[in-house]
Parts: C-alpha cells; sequence; structure tokens
C-alpha cells in the first residue's frame, strides 16, 4: 500500500464516519468538547495502526474501544477533576443545533448515568455489541458489564417511566 494509499483509504474512512463516531463519544462521554478531544485522540491512533486494520477489516471496533480507553483515562486524570472551562462568569459555551435523536429524553437520561453504566449501555444497547465484546472494549469481565447494563437500563426506566405509573 502506498502512502497516498493509505491517506486516501483513511480519509475515506473519516468522511463516511467522522458523525457516527462523534455520537458514540458523545454519548461515553456526555460532553460535546471531550467528545471531539477522545475523537481525536481515537482518529490519531487509528490512523498509525490503519495499514494493519484496514487489512483486517476492524477499524471501527479499534476506534470505539480508544474512545471508551480514552474516555476512562480522562475520568482518572487528578487534574481533569479541578478542570473548568473559560471563565467564570465571563465565557459563554457556544450552543450547536442538535439532531433531533440527541435532544430526546432517553438521550437526556443516559447523560444522566455513572459513567461505566453509560458507557455499558451505550455498547450493549446502542452499538449492539455482545455482553464479551463489551467487556473487551471496556477492559472489565462479563459480570461487571451485565451488572453495569443492568443498573443502567433499570436507572433509565425509572427516568423516563410516566408519573403516573
Amino acid at each position: 500500500m502506498t502512502g497516498a494509499d493509505r491517506d486516501r483509504e483513511f480519509t475515506d474512512f473519516v468522511a463516511a464516519r467522522q458523525q457516527h463516531l462523534r455520537r458514540i463519544a458523545y454519548a461515553v462521554c456526555g460532553d460535546w468538547n471531550r467528545a471531539d478531544d477522545v475523537l481525536q485522540t481515537a482518529l490519531t491512533k487509528l490512523y498509525v495502526a490503519w495499514p494493519r486494520l484496514h487489512r483486517d477489516g476492524r477499524e471501527e471496533a479499534y476506534v470505539r474501544q480508544i474512545i471508551v480507553r480514552a474516555d476512562i483515562d480522562e475520568h482518572r486524570r487528578p487534574w481533569r477533576r479541578r478542570e473548568q472551562a473559560g471563565l467564570a462568569g465571563h465565557d459563554r459555551a457556544a450552543r450547536e443545533p442538535l439532531p433531533v435523536e440527541e435532544r430526546s429524553e432517553l438521550f437526556e437520561a443516559l447523560q444522566a448515568l455513572p459513567p461505566m453504566q453509560r458507557r455499558a449501555v451505550v455498547l450493549r444497547h446502542w452499538l449492539g455489541l455482545s455482553v464479551e465484546e463489551t467487556a473487551v472494549e471496556l477492559g472489565v469481565a462479563t459480570g461487571t458489564v451485565k451488572s453495569h447494563t443492568s443498573r443502567g437500563v433499570a436507572a433509565l426506566q425509572a427516568a423516563l417511566a410516566p408519573n403516573g405509573s
């Protein structure tokens, strides 16, 4: 594979999948800015591994795994816990128009879940991965995936239940 072929194939993949991958990153992170950072990290690592992964057809699984792991890494950094965007009272966040699917009550309820439950629910129910695949992507045991998924789904059902029920 020549360098030009590699760049063209990588660019075509990113152009076709970037918005989908960005939504996955947002679903995992719960913050558009962090989602963009995590996706950029994932795409950079994908570019490095592109010849090997493209040949095997595992590009998207690799990017998903990096998105999840990069988000986990960000949560572990102590400086991240104290970080605040902009200057308090002076900077307003720019509002992006959200697609309908991201304005739904379900998506808002999903963002209210603890990070690990959110990751498990997104990987299992949004992306349709098996328990085993989810365990590999999260780097945890299958039982842990099952418990986080179960708790996450129960929390979503409670949050979305009509007031009268």
